[in-house]
């Protein structure tokens, strides 16, 4: 069975090929896409020297955004038949050795999302200041609101999908904006189809090199895309009372 992992990254040249070593060192013989959105070619150059076959480098050159560069790995693993996706931060916030467990637990229970969620019984977070803590917390709490999905986190980037979940992302996805909404619109268009969510408890680790790329900017999209999102489930929910009265 085929195995992708994507990575989006925007200048996290200081920690591609660390990451990459550790997903390796996991053994779950997973490709691994990295879809670049710096300009130049410093990741390809950076992971160049580690001569892996199962290393697909996308570069952009240009900031798209994660969203984006989630849909563009997506699409790159459909073409090449992989049945299990993951999506990871390149910042080390998402450990690889939760990899494998995670893996497991997706084929076991047959789930076609499965989260890795920050805010579940036995998680735990560690290095976020509390003004991160508690933007988080509120964003989270504000899209359960809009949203209405049953999960506790909505915006951790550390996810599994099944083939089928791929698929229908790739076919409908897209529409809200490039960057971190896009994780609610694919949350919302799996679930409102009846798709199976799960999540689990991880250990979630603040970035240690780099600088994050939430901004104000980041912050201003995420709010016009989650209007974006809420017209999606909205969509889905009278396709779905349309079906029920036909029947």
């Amino acid at each position: 069975m085929k195995i992708g992992i994507i990575i989006p990254s925007y200048n996290e040249d200081d920690n591609l090929r660390e990451l990459i070593l550790d997903i390796e060192a996991q053994n779950t013989g997973a490709d691994i896409c990295v879809v670049d959105d710096s300009p130049g070619y410093s990741a390809a150059e950076a992971l160049k020297s580690l001569g892996l076959k199962n290393l697909k480098v996308i570069l952009r050159r240009r900031k798209g955004g994660r969203g984006s560069a989630v849909l563009e790995g997506i699409n790159f693993f459909i073409k090449t038949d992989h049945r299990i996706i993951i999506e990871m931060d390149a910042d080390f916030s998402h450990p690889p050795s939760q990899i494998a467990g995670l893996i497991s637990e997706s084929l076991k229970k047959n789930i076609d999302l499965l989260i890795a969620s920050r805010y579940l019984e036995g998680s735990v977070i560690r290095g976020w200041p509390l003004w991160r803590r508690f933007f988080s917390r509120a964003a989270n709490i504000m899209e359960g609101y809009v949203l209405g999905v049953p999960v506790k986190d909505y915006t951790n980037g550390f996810r599994v999908y099944s083939r089928r979940a791929a698929e229908t992302i790739s076919l409908t996805c897209g529409n809200s904006n490039g960057g971190f909404i896009a994780l609610s619109e694919i949350l919302v268009n799996l679930y409102y189809r009846n798709y199976r969510i799960a999540e689990v408890p991880m250990l979630f680790t603040n970035r240690l090199r780099g600088q994050s790329t939430v901004g104000c900017k980041e912050i201003c999209c995420a709010l016009f895309g989650l209007l974006k999102v809420w017209r999606i489930k909205n969509k889905l929910l009278k396709k779905t009372a349309s079906r029920k009265s036909a029947g």
